[in-house]
């Protein structure tokens, strides 16, 4: 055998022993689906200047962005009709009609307004929900408390966040952080009556909205839990503000206080209709200076505040056409005033030119707005 071949046999041999000995190359795991592409995931170098957003608008259009209206939810040419002659800062989209959130409809109604629409609904679950046919049912709050930990509910959360999201809705007017006890009309809509099982499971579920990219709306601030009515029916009132500040308002303190975990300008309040002993006195919190001084000033929140419904609920009906509703929950310092109906837009802008709101703090609430909505930063 010459040389050369015993080179040859020797560097095969070799060859086979090195293969045979290396170990099988592990498999990678499959790489994380990419983020959904939201407007929570621009970065603020991307969005002009809020002020300068601002300074742009006409003076109606800085009070139309501050307004809320209900739409019909079957007849999507209609509320592109009114987002295109008014330029509201949101629709409400309440009721068990679908027709505004199938085959894309709500991309049309975008499409009429000049600064992009919050779409809100009030998708809590259980026996308040709105896409439950569309895409399922949710539990009730109660019912995940119940049944499942923080971090399944979390889970839960995002999960409904990417259908609502689909769907074109951007603003989810939940979940409710009412500590409940005596209010029938909350029930099961709360996570318990205790403070910390309803921030823990308040708080899971909006984060997993959050990620999915859904604007999260905590409420009714600053407590229907346990009020002694309900408030779509007429004038409620709860217990003393003094007893309420170590139940109703810590989920509050607890999620949106400093260093809360969803004080980062996510997720908003919303303010209810109730009289509060020690802190309102002929109005109700949602037209008392007091109830968002109390949310501002003592809890700390910065963030994108709005009222219950204006229009339809007997504690304000009862006492106030809905254009001095709108003003004096404004001038309260709500910064988005909501009714569930889609009517008298034009007579509530008109009423609030005339009504002159203060300059600075009307731009102020318009930038929270803007901001909330990921318009500017």
């Amino acid at each position: 055998m010459t040389v050369r071949k015993v080179l040859a046999l020797t560097l095969g041999v070799l060859s086979a022993l090195l293969c045979s000995a290396a170990p099988a190359a592990a498999t990678s795991p499959a790489p994380p689906p990419p983020p959904p592409l939201t407007g929570e995931h621009l970065g603020p170098d991307r969005l002009p200047h809020c002020a300068d957003v601002v300074a742009a608008m006409s003076p109606r259009d800085r009070l139309a962005q501050r307004l809320m209206v209900g739409a019909d939810a079957a007849d999507a040419r209609a509320t592109a009709d009114d987002v295109r002659s008014a330029q509201v800062g949101g629709i409400f989209i309440g009721g068990n009609a679908t027709a505004l959130l199938t085959d894309q409809a709500l991309r049309g109604v975008q499409a009429m307004s000049r600064i992009p629409l919050a779409v809100a609904v009030d998708d809590e679950g259980g026996r308040v929900q709105r896409i439950d046919t569309l895409d399922g049912e949710l539990p009730s709050a109660r019912a995940m408390a119940r049944s499942r930990t923080p971090e399944q509910v979390r889970e839960l959360g995002e999960e409904r966040g990417r259908e609502q999201l689909a769907r074109g809705i951007t603003m989810n007017l939940a979940p409710t952080v009412d500590v409940t006890g005596r209010s029938t009309a909350i029930g099961d809509r709360s996570f318990g009556d205790d403070p910390e099982t309803v921030s823990s499971y308040a708080g899971a579920f909006a984060e997993g909205q959050r990620a999915a990219g859904v604007y999260t709306v905590l409420k009714h601030f600053p407590g229907h839990g346990r009020a002694d009515g309900d408030s779509h029916k007429g004038r409620v009132t709860t217990p003393a503000l003094v007893d309420m500040r170590s139940d109703d308002l810590r989920p509050y303190a607890t999620l949106l206080g400093p260093g809360g975990a969803l004080a980062d300008g996510r997720t908003g309040v919303l303010v209810g209709h109730l009289d509060v002993p020690g802190l309102t006195t002929d109005l109700p919190s949602s037209l008392t200076p007091n109830a968002y001084a109390l949310l501002r000033q003592e809890i700390g929140f910065d963030g994108l505040v709005l009222t219950d419904d204006l229009g339809a609920m007997d504690a304000i009906t009862d006492e106030f056409t809905l254009p001095q509703a709108v003003q004096r929950a404004l001038e309260a310092g709500a910064d988005m005033a909501l009714w569930s109906g889609g009517d008298r837009i034009t007579p509530v802008l008109d009423h609030l030119e005339r009504a002159g709101l203060d300059p600075a703090a009307n731009d102020a609430a318009v930038t929270r707005v803007l901001r909330a909505k990921r318009v500017c930063s």
